[in-house]
């Protein structure tokens, strides 16, 4: 079954979507209709994280909400067959940002946010919370932009150490250096890999020793250093391209 027009504006909606039903949209959904002016009779896309997505028409948009018909559902599968977590080490503002939202688009399946000893970011417990929330946006958005209808998850804020006594065990483990030797062309091809990214300055010498112990493998990304916010991207660009979907 063909899906709508990709000009058709989608939007994340975490509620129950069925059918027939006609419902109450979330706030920020509603907000977004009038942000771009729609109207009742407008066609609109709804997905809620489960898989799949709604074509949707609005019968009401106001100041006070909105409410959409739900009239068919399609289910293209727009995931990666790899399983892709992403360790990012906490930068600043937008490249965090820009981090976050380009590795959604290119299909990581978790996000981990990360403070380091070089970490520049510091932030209280509230400013923490706040920001995984913000976050959380920014991947909610890049998930409406590029078609993926299930969420990748954005954890907590967690310090390295307590990270590698968590990581998973299984799939592999990566670990970004410029002086690896050994890059993605020789790894056996996984079904699931772990990725962690250093801060700004990189990992201080004594933890990645620690991510090592705990199983993470060097590797080298060519000859030229990249930034926190370039080198999470490049990589994953690469083992989609290697092991995954392209």
């Amino acid at each position: 079954m063909k899906g709508p027009p990709p000009c058709v504006p989608r939007f994340f909606a975490p509620v129950q979507l069925s059918l027939g039903a006609e419902i109450d949209v979330p706030e920020r959904v509603a907000r977004h209709c009038a942000v771009l002016r729609l109207r009742r009779g407008d066609a609109v896309v709804l997905f809620n994280g489960d898989g799949g997505e709604f074509s949707a028409e609005l019968t009401r948009v106001s100041r006070g909400g909105a409410r959409a018909y739900v009239i068919s559902r399609q289910t293209p599968e727009r995931e990666s067959p790899l399983a892709i977590a992403l360790a990012q080490c906490v930068s600043s503002g937008v490249r965090m940002d820009a981090a976050l939202q380009k590795s959604t688009e290119l299909g990581v399946s978790s996000i981990v946010p990360i403070t380091s000893e070089r970490s520049v970011v510091r932030l209280s417990s509230d400013r923490a919370d706040r920001r995984v929330a913000h976050w959380r946006n920014v991947v909610i958005a890049a998930c409406e932009q590029c078609g993926r209808n299930r969420v990748p998850e954005v954890a907590a804020i967690i310090d390295l150490d307590a990270f590698l006594g968590r990581a998973a065990s299984d799939g592999l483990r990566l670990l970004l250096a410029a002086d690896a030797d050994r890059d993605l062309k020789q790894l056996e091809p996984p079904g699931k890999v772990t990725l962690l990214v250093g801060p700004e300055g990189g990992l201080a010498p004594e933890e990645r020793q620690r991510a090592e112990r705990g199983g993470f493998v060097p590797v080298r990304f060519g000859p030229r250093v990249l930034r926190t916010e370039t080198a999470p991207l490049a990589t994953i660009a690469a083992m989609q391209a290697l092991w995954g979907d392209c």
